[in-house]
């Protein structure tokens, strides 16, 4: 092997460090003061971005992750404008300070997505004209045919990024074209908004159960660290969770999940399964095929919030 290869095929991550306090918005009128990107590196080869709430409420998260022959990116953030939202200029500077450190002649990126929702696609567009650079569609033709997918959405694929090697599954119910990926390296499983500590909306109900079951089979028989979804909106409080909207969140939960918690998310998916609407429990929330009387309700209180934030944080 060259020196400038990392070996990830026989030298795992140690203990991944997520311990970390998230940008979380502010309380004040003017929100220019934070960040509109959070850069955490989880390891020398993976690393966590977060997007300011003071940008969008949303503030997901998105993960980039190197391999010896090219990096990838999970999802691109809820705001296309380089002005504001500088990803591309963010993930270029990533890039080129792993480069100083592991050179080689050439170095690609795949950007991809945990689904396809606006929230998670909305900077494709700044990595257009990068070279060296391709673009998964977000729709489930495009999913299906760059990851060579042939059973969706029993069949597992591979993604290698060279010497480290991603394991894909379908997990469709909160988007058509959702995937899960596992990193054996770190341990990391990323569930995209599947599982997430926040509300998780199941619009298709029976393949929502049926991607958990995937999900839970993928991690009996792999070493998990954390599991790792792209929001958080629950509060610390136990049920709890933000308004839909805010953009303020002093307390909220950590990001990172167990996998004892992964399989709570199904027993409770299963628990739940005849009653649509929203199923409170202690880390998330289930919305089972929200009708519009629920979406309503998460609106309003939303625009209650908005008018007496300090009343309605919970």
């Amino acid at each position: 092997m060259d020196d400038d290869q990392v070996p990830f095929d026989s030298s795992r991550a140690s203990s991944p460090l997520i311990n970390v306090r998230w940008i979380h918005g502010t309380a004040r009128r003017d929100r220019s003061g934070e960040p509109a990107i959070q850069v955490h590196r989880v390891d020398p080869h993976t690393v966590i971005l977060r997007q300011s709430k003071c940008l969008s409420h949303e503030a997901p998260f998105m993960y980039l992750l190197f391999g010896n022959e090219r990096a990838v990116l999970f999802d691109t953030g809820a705001t296309a404008d380089p002005a504001s939202f500088p990803l591309r200029a963010t993930v270029d500077d990533l890039i080129v300070s792993w480069l100083a450190e592991h050179p080689r002649a050439r170095y690609e990126l795949l950007v991809a997505h945990s689904h396809g929702h606006n929230d998670h696609v909305a900077a494709d567009g700044q990595f257009l004209d990068r070279p060296s650079t391709t673009i998964v569609g977000r729709e489930l033709d495009d999913v299906q045919r760059y990851f060579g997918f042939t059973a969706w959405p029993e069949q597992m694929v591979s993604l290698d990024l060279g010497g480290r090697v991603l394991e894909i599954i379908a997990t469709p119910g909160h988007h058509r074209a959702a995937i899960t990926v596992y990193d054996p390296w770190s341990g990391v499983l990323l569930t995209g908004d599947t599982v997430l500590p926040g509300r998780l909306y199941a619009f298709d109900y029976p393949a929502f159960l049926e991607s958990l079951d995937r999900m839970v089979e993928l991690v009996r028989h792999r070493a998990v660290s954390f599991v790792l979804g792209c929001h958080v909106e629950m509060t610390s409080a136990n049920g709890q969770d933000y308004p839909l909207g805010a953009r303020y969140q002093p307390d909220e939960r950590p990001l990172q999940m167990t996998a004892a918690q992964l399989l709570e998310v199904r027993r409770a998916a299963r628990s739940v399964a005849d009653r649509r609407g929203p199923s409170r429990f202690d880390d998330f929330i289930i919305y089972n095929e929200p009708r519009l009387r629920d979406q309503l309700g998460l609106l309003s209180r939303g625009l209650l919030h908005r008018v007496l934030p300090q009343r309605t944080n919970r």
